[in-house]
């Protein structure tokens, strides 16, 4: 028979951390002649259970864990040809004691078939029992055969989960929030900072292990890489929306790099800079509002930033399995307006229709790396935030239109009332070409 099986794995653990593997599948392929004695008895459908010894291994050691009762749906027996069923279910964790490169083979598979009459009775016999392996040497076997491999870092320097081929990202766990509204839910923020304040409360008197913290040297991890990103802002005051991007960022990644043994979390601090033809801005973007309400109102507005690099820090627990993760990015902006048309007639506003200072914009993303889904750095995701739009000054050549602007644009007060979602891409790294680079554009969500 051939027999393909599939599981998600990481690409990189600790020693000790637990490893659930997921999306396990085992699709089964039955010739006719397997089918033969299901004929033989006058079985019209049959179910299967499925158990898969794997083999764990690292060095020379290996062990066998045992995938029990994944099941299969019911598969019809047919009149003449094959049949194909999928068995699929959840499997224990697995862990490794200590550094190195780990694997995780198929080393058996055992079938129990159910047969049934059209009646829905059972056969004569009621039951079969298959057991097989893997043949050595051929497709299936021990090399083809390997469903992983696994790079286990030693406990003291955790390891940084990098850019690996992407694969679709799993839904949120049952005991994590889903996503909600505007970006996800203040609990999963909570969450990520209780697991950390209980972490460093079980501590307390304790004399804290040796490793806690530990400073990585820049040098040791500092990287370039690009990524594209999409979305929208809303104008508050206008009751609408404006496309933004694709934005193209030159990223610096782990400028700094802060591993806590004692807290069980990992601190980076990255950078990003926007660049658009040779400069730091934003590609410009056109949008059209009723302004006041009644007045349509077109411009091309351009996003430009100001100051030092976007500065981006993400703090993962890291002694949760999931590694839920939370990323702040902060850039300092200046907002510039032209060609204005206000009911399709141009209205001079001048070279220098802007912000009268600069702006924070704030975006945040939660995620987890185990299994995947939310906003991480690598892999990228969607990052929510509010900015305050200041007044704006310089508007105008024959009148001032300084306030006609900041009345229509700007925000009352001095709350961030202007919602932004961006969709970041996932990160092209200068020392992993090979994965995702040339760097994709985004689909803006909305």
């Amino acid at each position: 028979m051939a027999v393909r099986v599939s599981a998600e794995l990481p690409s990189v653990v600790r020693t000790g951390e637990k490893i659930q593997p997921e999306g396990v599948t085992v699709e089964v392929e039955l010739p006719p002649a397997a089918l033969r004695q299901f004929i033989d008895t006058e079985a019209a459908t049959f179910s299967t259970v499925a158990e898969l010894t794997v083999r764990n291994a690292q060095g020379t050691e290996s062990a066998d864990a045992a995938w029990k009762d994944l099941e299969a749906e019911p598969v019809a027996v047919p009149a003449e040809g094959g049949a194909v069923l999928v068995a699929t279910g959840d499997v224990p964790t697995v862990s490794f004691g200590s550094p190195g490169r780990a694997t995780m083979a198929p080393a058996g598979l055992g079938l129990d078939f159910t047969p049934l009459t059209a009646e829905g009775a059972p056969t004569t016999p009621p039951g079969l029992a298959v057991r097989c392996e893997p043949a050595a040497g051929e497709e299936g076997g021990e090399e083809e055969g390997t469903l992983g491999e696994i790079t286990v870092r030693g406990a003291t320097v955790p390891a940084v989960p990098g850019p690996v081929t992407t694969s679709p990202a799993a839904p949120p766990p049952e005991d994590l929030p889903p996503a909600a509204g505007p970006g996800f839910t203040p609990s999963l923020r909570d969450r990520i900072q209780g697991l950390t304040d209980r972490r460093l409360e079980s501590l307390d008197g304790d004399e804290p292990p040796a490793n806690c913290p530990v400073e990585i040297p820049p040098e040791w991890v500092m990287t370039t890489a690009e990524a594209y990103a999409a979305g929208y802002a809303n104008a508050a005051k206008l009751d609408g929306a404006t496309a933004l991007g694709p934005a193209f960022m030159k990223v610096v990644l782990n400028k700094r790099y802060i591993a806590d043994g004692c807290a069980s979390t990992i601190d980076v601090t990255s950078s990003v800079d926007f660049d658009h033809e040779g400069k730091r801005q934003l590609p410009p973007s056109r949008a059209t509002f009723l302004t006041y309400g009644f007045m349509p109102t077109t411009a091309t507005m351009i996003l430009e930033q100001v100051g030092d690099p976007a500065h981006v820090h993400s703090h993962t627990v890291t002694d949760s399995p999931a590694w839920p993760e939370e990323t702040t990015i902060t850039a300092q902006l200046s907002m510039r307006l032209t060609d204005v048309e206000v009911n399709g007639v141009p209205l001079d506003v001048g070279p220098d229709c802007r912000t009268a200072r600069p702006f924070e914009q704030v975006l945040r993303g939660y995620g987890q790396s185990y299994p995947r889904f939310g906003y991480l750095v690598a892999f990228g995701g969607p990052l929510t935030g509010y900015a305050h739009i200041p007044p704006f000054e310089g508007c105008g050549v024959d009148e001032d239109l300084d306030a006609v602007f900041t009345a229509a644009v700007s925000s009352a007060g001095k709350k961030a009332d202007n919602y932004t979602k961006m969709t970041q891409a996932p990160l092209c790294v200068a020392t992993n070409p090979d994965v995702n680079c040339p760097p994709a554009v985004p689909k803006p969500e909305r």
